[in-house]
């Protein structure tokens, strides 16, 4: 089995090592500094109570150099990953999957979904349809990334907490490429379930993203404040119930409510977002996939979403203004 990790940033490169570590055929596309001390040092994992890990990996800048893969693990932010789908093609074969493990709503969501919106393509995360034409929607494999790890300089990733990746299949069956690479990142030490209903867990963490994201970058607040503040608690409320209306339209099950998700994000404590951390590092943000794609499925169901429209405009002036939109 020969996996390509496109994009070795934090996730990419934890996901790395573990599959390294477990003798498995990996290579990873990266770039910058990163790529350069991977090259020259291989790639280093930190995790708390272990020894640091340092494994040698197939990297380069360049997908050709490594040729058809059976599994591409793309871990990309999702604006990112339109502008790489011509440089990518040297890693499809005909018999490659592409593993979306991408944050907010992926651009393959209407694939096999069955209905009156079947084929329904997003512009918010797929714009021009690169992804849908250049990759092919029957490639695709789903995944929710649920670990939280971190590039503490070139070369190294620093693993802070979980080892979760949900897989799924756009229409729910438990197929042999599924099968397979679930047992490959279970023996690499990570909790890899093929779940029927990938796209209720999609929404679960999107609650989060679509809402606790882009209000700490307008104010600044970790993810205990914001949850706990009165004023700010009721706007993530509002946002996920304007999300949660959209998604049962669509079939979507919720197995929890949305005060017992936002307290969830208050027991991570005084954790920063990732888009506030992008915001302050001069990064772009993921605005478009885990708010305007919201936004954008709202039209299509016909629902109303004021709260997420004014926030949406909101951070979209702010990261304009930063020069990270």
């Amino acid at each position: 089995m020969k996996i390509c990790i496109f994009g070795a940033g934090a996730i990419g490169g934890y996901m790395a090592v573990k599959l390294a570590q477990a003798g498995a055929d990996v290579c990873i596309v990266a770039r910058g500094p990163h790529l350069a001390a991977i090259q020259s040092k291989g790639l280093t994992l930190l995790e708390e109570g272990q020894a640091p890990v340092t494994v040698p990996v197939r990297a380069s800048a360049d997908p050709a150099d490594f040729g058809p893969q059976d599994y591409v693990i793309v871990t990309l932010k999702a604006h990112s990953v339109p502008p790489v789908v011509a440089a990518m093609q040297p890693l499809i074969g005909p018999d490659s999957t592409i593993v979306s493990g991408v944050n907010g709503v992926p651009w393959w969501y209407f694939h096999k979904i069955g209905g009156a919106l079947e084929g329904t393509r997003l512009s918010s995360v797929d714009p021009g349809n690169l992804q849908w034409n250049g990759f092919g929607p029957d490639r695709v494999l789903g995944c929710v990334v649920y670990p939280a790890a971190e590039v503490s300089e070139p070369g190294t990733i620093r693993h802070i907490e979980g080892n979760r990746f949900s897989l799924g299949e756009p229409d729910g069956s438990k197929s042999p490429r599924a099968t397979a690479l679930s047992q490959a990142l279970q023996a690499a030490g990570l909790k890899a379930p093929v779940r029927p209903r990938l796209r209720d867990e999609i929404w679960v963490k999107l609650w989060g993203n679509l809402s606790f994201n882009p209000i700490s970058a307008l104010t600044h607040a970790t993810l205990e404040v914001l949850c706990t503040d009165p004023g700010t608690r009721d706007v993530a409320r509002r946002m996920m119930v304007e999300a949660q209306e959209i998604a049962e339209k669509l079939g979507v099950t919720f197995p929890i409510d949305v005060e017992r998700r936002i307290d969830g994000g208050a027991a991570v404590g005084a954790h920063r977002t990732s888009m506030l951390q992008d915001l302050d590092a001069g990064r772009p943000l993921e605005i478009d996939a885990l708010v305007r794609s919201v936004q954008e499925l709202g039209h299509i169901t016909g629902t109303p979403t004021p709260t997420i429209d004014t926030v949406l405009a909101l951070v979209t002036l702010r990261a304009r203004t930063a020069g990270v939109y």
